[in-house]
């Protein structure tokens, strides 16, 4: 492999739609509508919370992991695990994509940088010894649940408006979405950590603990959703109507698909969520 296509395979493509996703909604709320309204600060945006934020943030990741990710048939491809890179290179990778992503988020706004530093920081947290928050139970939830259902969707809006103006209220939404897809992913993992001696979310508290918080977090997130539309706060009172019919459903769907997590499982399960979330930028349009 040459040295690009390894730095994209340690950035994991796959990821990148965990920021865009949210990242986009926020977008389509502040602007109202669904295409940009600056097409060149977005796509460097979206350049920034894609391969640049991601690819920092798991070389970071990977370097301080190799002992679980050896044991874990997930990680068996990746570049260090296999010896395709070594911890010096992964740890040049990293400062070089962080000062990248950091100059690039510049040219978005000069608000924006503060985004990515604080995302950036909270990677080196997640990982990184002697904070090493992945193995704090809680706290890995929490910094997971945090970049992905608030910054993220902050990230989006404040491409065009300031960051200030954020709705926090649709950030709790996030927030509660983020934490409930999240917590079955440390379930996915419960053998490799264990052995490795990472003491995550489902190690300490065990898989039925974790899908009983999972499922109260998404019952959460639906219920929330649904009073901020009988509300017309953020969430477009039309549609509640909709959401009072989807909500058993997305219930449901997370009840049956996290039980027994995998990764095809929460695949089907953000297939299920696209739904909503697709109404949900159609309406505020």
């Amino acid at each position: 492999m040459t040295a690009a296509t390894l730095v994209v395979a340690v950035s994991r493509p796959w990821f990148w739609p965990v920021s865009w996703v949210p990242a986009y909604l926020g977008m389509v709320l502040a602007d109202r509508q669904l295409t940009p309204v600056d097409v060149p600060r977005t796509l460097l945006a979206l350049l920034v919370l894609g391969p640049l934020v991601w690819g920092a943030v798991l070389a970071q990741n990977d370097r301080h992991d190799l002992a679980s990710d050896r044991i874990n048939p997930r990680k068996a491809s990746s570049p260090l695990v296999t010896g395709a890179v070594d911890h010096a290179a992964l740890a040049s990778w990293y400062r070089w994509i962080a000062g990248a992503a950091l100059v690039a988020a510049l040219f978005v706004r000069p608000l924006f940088v503060l985004g990515v530093a604080g995302v950036l920081l909270l990677g080196w947290a997640y990982s990184a010894p002697p904070l090493r928050l992945k193995t704090r139970p809680g706290w890995d939830v929490a910094v997971n649940a945090l970049v992905v259902g608030v910054v993220s969707p902050a990230a989006g809006w404040s491409i065009t408006h300031d960051p200030w103006a954020f709705p926090w209220p649709f950030g709790l939404i996030g927030l509660l979405f983020a934490a409930a897809l999240y917590v079955p992913t440390t379930v996915t993992d419960l053998p490799s950590d264990t052995t490795s001696g990472d003491t995550t979310f489902a190690v300490r508290f065990g898989a039925r603990t974790a899908y009983a918080i999972g499922l109260l977090l998404w019952t959460a997130g639906l219920v929330t959703s649904v009073l901020c539309a009988a509300t017309d706060t953020v969430v477009p009172r039309d549609t509640l109507v909709p959401q009072l019919f989807t909500v058993p459903v997305l219930l449901a769907a997370y009840a049956i698909l996290t039980r027994r997590p995998s990764i095809p499982r929460l695949a089907v399960l953000s297939i299920f969520f696209a739904i909503p979330t697709a109404g949900f930028a159609l309406a505020v349009t």
